[in-house]
């Protein structure tokens, strides 16, 4: 039996305590040596010296890193330092980008609250949470944050925010009444959880759990035991990595053994294969992907999403699935008066969202003036005195409450009607508040005004509220109440809670003199009874704007949004039908509980798991259990939280979201991303910034590999022939590491392309080069390899130039062709002229930068003995220029031709 269900006699008695003492000291120490203190386990953290060599060990690094050492050997040295320093710099740039993003957090350990007052020997002391034990009762009051799992014995008025445990979005009432049976976290309400704070009331509780024992202490065990695998683009570069080197490595085994056979020397083949191997090997790949993703890391925090690891960026645009709390990040998380029911029997309607005092009021399409109406003007001004919060104005029309959301509603729609509760209170005499109460389900404030008179004021549960008026305020007075006005009452009340509004009831009465004011224990006090029914107002926590537009694109681009949420099912699914997440009719989509998910087969679960758009009052195992559902499915899920109860299932998804304002500590620490507006509309944003950046990689990679094969093309075909090299090792490393790689990155700037958002998620397991775009790769490397082969040639054979001029302009062409080519990858399929010539500066100055570069190092002499280059003439550079210039033609030529898209080249 759980302690949830256990009365408070059996409690103390299984617990062997005593409920008015307490422990001993040396029973609490003797309890403290069995169960241990009550700390939570820290999470083991890397070093930063773990976290700067983890960049290294991707595979295509750890090529690059044999590849210096080679070099070394033969006594390249300009070649192995030049590759290491592009190594150490791609490492430098990931480990700076994760250690901007990722401060060192501890914060399982901030949870625990630091003290407790708890009875020993009799006496209520103030002592150390970490020496609390099971069995110790304590105190809790206002304030206070709950230092362990406790049972309830003692409650007085006692409401506990528990949010970050489970999700709940309102304080909760607290009671000592055993359950009947085991329930969600979230309901029951004798219980008190290590990490929750007390906003209202006092109480007595008894510990029953202690730290890894507690609610918390097993979330935190979740989350130790959660997975963390390496995202589709590790798995694909990593991959691609290797494809890359077993060609290139089959490639100089085959040259190597070619040149043997021809009577080659052993040392020139050997080299010959090594220079083959340098250029097959695209170096500056790792660093382009690198500050590729951390460009778009900066562009997504101007769209509110702070990347705590690059290559979760691109992770994004493979997502598939967004699963999303409601409170806060689909919804504004601001209670907002939406209708209010009149004794009358009139139905107003209340414009505006959230804590902004813009919107007024209406029936049916005409407004209504509330000082024209008694009646509104009167519930109003109930709603307002009934009222144990405050409004701060915040600025903007917009306004804080700091208290009750439910009372910061009834304030800013008093508002709306220039109904202030300061302007009210001028002209009374606060005289006695009954606290709302689980029991009673009501609250009520009572004022004397400056005639003596007495008016009091209550708010609560229609159902409690309606049977003790006997009249009701109608036709500018009050009236005595009618079966017809309750029957009425009633049948709004169920109207509104249909809707998934939270509904009140207001009414009032007043007094020559005092009221008797004795407590009635669960039942009504004396002064809440023949009270005058004001009528109701229903109110809920309204979607946010944006998230609209935000779930309609998501829709369009593949993406299935789903709910979970920890409240009821009811206004989960009503909120869910409003955004368009859950859609009614036959085959339709489905909603689930956590109880009911417990219930199902994995099979069955399985099987109904694309339909159900809906998750309502579920658990962290829950959680888990639906990320681990859709992962094995082969989605790609992005899950968003911001109570401690999300952070395993946030660590467990591909991409696991925080919220970055009402986020706990925990959820941080334990996600991917972080959003600095806690919205909804801010992730879809992100998917499409994710999509882009794969796109812009994509790009990146088309440009460094057809410009690779054209080198690997060029010396092949050379060998072959019987040729002598027409490039050396070090130009070719200059290719590849700078004349190469800042067009890549100028790649890396090109803006969203239209329609991004039109397509399908890709396949988590569809490689970055794809059969198509093979083939066109292969293709405008081999035009790229004719054009400087044909130069190389000319020069040498045909106007007999010597080789080092004939290797010069080889070299020369081979740069220039490829930023052209640069040109021909910014789309497959789009002409640059349509798409802006200058449209993208950074490539625009990358370009000329290099131009620049290379007409310096083949006319200063010390850079010349470096590269082993000679100066050119002006007819040589017109060749050069002419030469150079033919892959970009003949692209433009192409793409004028057949302006079809051809899928996957793209």
């Amino acid at each position: 039996m759980d302690w949830c269900q256990k009365n408070i006699a059996r409690v103390v008695a299984d617990l062997k305590t005593n409920a008015q003492t307490g422990l001993s000291s040396a029973e609490a120490r003797a309890r403290l040596s069995i169960h241990g203190q009550n700390k939570l386990l820290e999470a083991k953290r890397e070093s930063r010296v773990v976290k700067f060599l983890k960049h290294f060990t991707e595979f295509i690094v750890i090529v690059l890193i044999g590849a210096a050492i080679i070099a070394g050997i033969l006594g390249e040295w300009v070649d192995a330092l030049a590759i290491m320093a592009i190594v150490v710099m791609n490492g430098m740039i990931g480990f700076v980008q994760d250690e901007k993003a990722e401060a060192v957090l501890e914060a399982l350990k901030r949870l625990s609250a630091p003290s407790a007052k708890a009875l020993r020997d009799g006496n209520l002391a103030a002592i150390e949470a970490s020496g609390l034990a099971p069995g110790d009762i304590i105190v809790l009051e206002a304030g206070d944050s709950v230092p362990a799992d406790c049972r309830i014995i003692e409650a007085h008025w006692f409401k506990i925010d528990e949010s970050t445990l489970t999700g709940e979005s309102h304080p909760i009432n607290k009671d000592t009444v055993a359950v009947e049976s085991v329930m969600p976290l979230a309901d029951r309400t004798n219980m008190a959880y290590l990490g929750t704070h007390v906003v209202y009331g006092r109480a007595r509780a008894a510990v029953v759990a202690t730290g890894m024992s507690t609610e918390m202490g097993k979330i935190a065990k979740l989350l130790s035991e959660a997975k963390t695998e390496p995202t589709p683009l590790q798995k694909r570069l990593d991959e691609f990595g290797k494809k890359l080197v077993y060609a290139a490595g089959f490639i100089c085994a085959v040259i190597f053994v070619l040149g043997i056979l021809r009577g080659g020397s052993t040392l020139d083949m050997f080299l010959t294969a090594v220079s083959l191997a340098v250029a097959a090997i695209p170096e500056g790949l790792p660093a382009v992907v690198t500050i590729t993703l951390a460009l778009g890391v900066q562009r997504m925090v101007w769209r509110h999403a702070l990347i705590k690891k690059l290559p979760s960026v691109e992770t994004l645009g493979s997502a598939s699935v967004i699963a999303s709390d409601k409170t806060g990040t689909l919804t504004q998380n601001q209670m907002t008066v939406r209708r209010i029911f009149l004794a009358s029997g009139e139905v107003i309607g209340v414009a505006g969202a959230g804590y902004s005092l813009e919107g007024g009021f209406h029936k049916g399409s005409a407004g209504v003036a509330p000082n024209e109406n008694p009646g509104l003007l009167l519930i109003l001004k109930a709603g307002a005195l009934c009222n144990a919060s405050e409004l701060k104005d915040n600025g903007n029309n917009g306004m804080t409450v700091l208290g009750d959301p439910t009372e910061g509603a009834l304030l800013v729609a008093g508002r709306k009607a220039g109904v202030k509760r300061e302007d009210l209170l001028n002209g009374l005499e606060f005289v006695l508040e009954i606290p709302f109460d689980a029991g009673r389900k009501m609250m009520t404030s009572v004022y004397k005004d400056s005639n003596g008179f007495y008016h009091s004021f209550t708010k609560g549960a229609p159902e409690r509220i309606v049977p003790l008026c006997s009249s009701v305020f109608k036709d500018d007075s009050p009236r005595t109440i009618t079966r017809k006005d309750a029957d009425a009452a009633m049948k709004a009340n169920a109207e509104f809670s249909s809707s998934a509004q939270r509904v009140l009831a207001l009414a009032c009465r007043s007094s020559s003199g005092p009221f008797a004011a004795e407590d009635g224990g669960d039942s009504p006090s004396p002064l809440e009874k023949d009270l005058t029914f004001l009528g109701l107002m229903g109110m809920s926590d309204p979607p946010r704007e944006e998230v609209f537009v935000a779930v309609e694109k998501a829709r369009a681009a593949g993406i299935t949004p789903i709910m979970i949420t920890g409240d009821h099912l009811l206004t989960a699914v009503a909120i869910a039908k409003e955004l368009d997440i859950f859609r009614d009719g036959k085959g339709g989509d489905r909603a689930l509980t956590g109880e009911e998910l417990d219930m199902m087969s994995e099979a069955e679960f399985m099987e109904k798991l694309p339909r159900i758009k809906v998750y309502a009052r579920v658990n962290p195992e829950h959680k888990l259990k639906i990320v681990r559902a859709w992962k094995k499915r082969g989605d790609v899920i992005a899950m968003t939280g911001d109570g401690v109860n999300d952070a395993p299932a946030l660590k467990e998804a591909d991409i696991g979201v925080a919220m970055g304002i009402t986020g706990s500590d925990v959820t941080k620490e334990a996600s991917d991303m972080v959003l600095t507006d806690d919205n909804f509309a801010s992730i879809v944003a992100a998917v499409e910034e994710g999509r882009n950046i794969f796109g812009n990689i994509r790009k990146a990679v088309h440009f460094l590999l057809s410009c690779n094969i054209g080198e690997i093309l060029v010396l092949l075909i050379a060998s072959i022939a019987g040729m002598p090299l027409p490039l050396l090792p070090v130009q070719i490393l200059w290719t590849n590491l700078v004349t190469d790689g800042l067009p890549a990155i100028g790649l890396a700037m090109e803006g969203v392309e239209p329609g991004v958002m039109d397509r399908p998620p890709r396949d988590p397991s569809e490689g970055i080069v794809g059969r198509p775009l093979l083939i066109v790769m292969t293709l405008q490397g081999a035009f790229i390899a004719f054009c400087t082969l044909f130069v190389f040639a000319a020069q040498l054979y045909w106007f007999k130039g010597t080789l080092i001029k004939a290797q010069t302009m080889a070299f020369t062409v081979l740069v220039f062709c490829q930023k052209f080519h640069v040109f021909n990858c910014r789309s497959a399929l789009t002409s640059v002229f349509k798409l802006g010539v200058f449209s993208n500066k950074m490539l625009n100055w990358a370009v000329f930068t290099i131009f620049a570069s290379q007409l310096l190092l083949i006319h200063i002499p010390a850079l010349q003995a470096i590269f082993k280059v000679v100066p050119l003439s002006f007819r040589d550079w017109a060749i050069v220029f002419a030469a150079s210039s033919m892959p970009l033609a003949l692209m433009e030529i192409v793409k004028l031709i057949n302006e079809r898209p051809r899928k996957g080249i793209d």
